[in-house]
């Protein structure tokens, strides 16, 4: 029973004198933490003898009660004498200091944008992983084992020979193929990793949307009506668009697809290099090989698939003449869009 007085004593002593609470939060622990010594007590319980262990128990109940009573009193004194120090520090009479508005990255801005338009034909947004496997980068979309984008210098394969960071956003149309019967009508915005050496038009790290769009009778004719529609809706009106026979592994035919500039009308001006045309997205009919790779017949589906650079998108637009702006985080520059 002297030891309960005691402690009693001193413990309410520290509380008393605790000058801050960090300091009182100390206390707490030294006297009601899991080791502490008001536990401690209860754990001479099973000593006590039979007749006296209630008058025991109820004494160390009374410490307690009063421990945590004078606690909470000593929290409330010392959190209001911090307020009133904050309070006392801060002039209620200056002005206020205007911050600005922030504005959404013009990445983010195109690639919103893009959605809207293909979500108004339909299309729904697919999400995958940076981190892809070489079969869902490579192997499905039909790229030969000795092709040049699987090589070292060009590719950022982790250590695991079997995973790299994607090369293009490609994977998550294979991805939804596989987990999704057709028809199917998807776009997959998000980042890439390549190696390139950064310059004024290149970026080890840069964003694409891609489109994919598969059911039965799915012609090059849907693909030219669904990217007329998206040129007009996010470079004007008036946006004509030209497809150039190409070549891409994943994709028989492949077309390159122009968008006439946007400056100057399509007369030719500094941004198109005097052309009349900008360079936006690579597209064609998906390979009979990629349906095949993942679990789909050729011979009843067909589809279409396109991809574009938002960088490239925001650089036309924008007027942007160096891509590095766009990652450098001025504030300044980048609150212009």
């Amino acid at each position: 029973m002297e030891q309960i007085e005691t402690t009693k004593t001193a413990a309410l002593d520290a509380i008393a004198n605790a000058n801050g609470l960090d300091e009182l939060d100390a206390v707490r622990v030294q006297y009601m933490g899991r080791k502490g010594l008001i536990p401690d007590l209860m754990k001479h319980l099973k000593t006590i003898p039979n007749e006296e262990k209630r008058a025991y128990g109820q004494r160390v109940n009374d410490l307690k009660t009063a421990f945590q009573e004078a606690l909470d009193a000593r929290k409330q004194e010392l959190e209001a004498a911090a307020e009133e120090t904050v309070t006392a520090a801060f002039d209620l009479t200056l002005p206020g200091e205007w911050r600005g508005v922030g504005s959404k990255h013009p990445i983010t801005q195109l690639t919103e944008r893009a959605i809207r338009i293909f979500q108004t034909l339909g299309f729904t947004v697919a999400d995958g992983p940076d981190i892809e496997t070489v079969f869902n980068n490579f192997d499905a979309l039909n790229h030969p084992p000795g092709h040049p984008a699987r090589d070292v210098k060009d590719t950022f394969y982790l250590d695991d020979p079997d995973t790299l960071l994607r090369t293009h956003t490609s994977p998550v149309q294979v991805r939804y193929m596989l987990s999704h019967p057709p028809p199917i009508r998807i776009i997959a915005p998000g980042r890439c990793y390549r190696r390139d050496t950064p310059d004024a038009t290149h970026s080890a790290n840069f964003h694409q949307i891609e489109g994919l769009y598969v059911a039965e009778k799915v012609s090059l004719a849907d693909l030219k009506g669904d990217l007329s529609h998206f040129a007009r809706e996010a470079m004007g009106p008036n946006t004509k668009v030209r497809f150039r026979p190409h070549f891409f592994p994943f994709t028989e035919p492949s077309v390159e697809v122009d968008f006439s500039c946007h400056v100057c009308g399509g007369k030719g001006c500094r941004v198109c290099k005097n052309s009349g045309w900008i360079e936006i997205a690579g597209a064609g009919m998906v390979d009979p090989n990629v349906f095949k790779a993942v679990g789909y017949d050729p011979d009843k589906v067909t589809g279409y698939a396109f991809g574009m650079g938002i960088e490239r998108i925001a650089m036309i637009l924008f007027g942007i003449t160096d891509i590095r702006h766009l990652y450098e985080n001025d504030a300044r520059y980048l609150a212009q869009f």
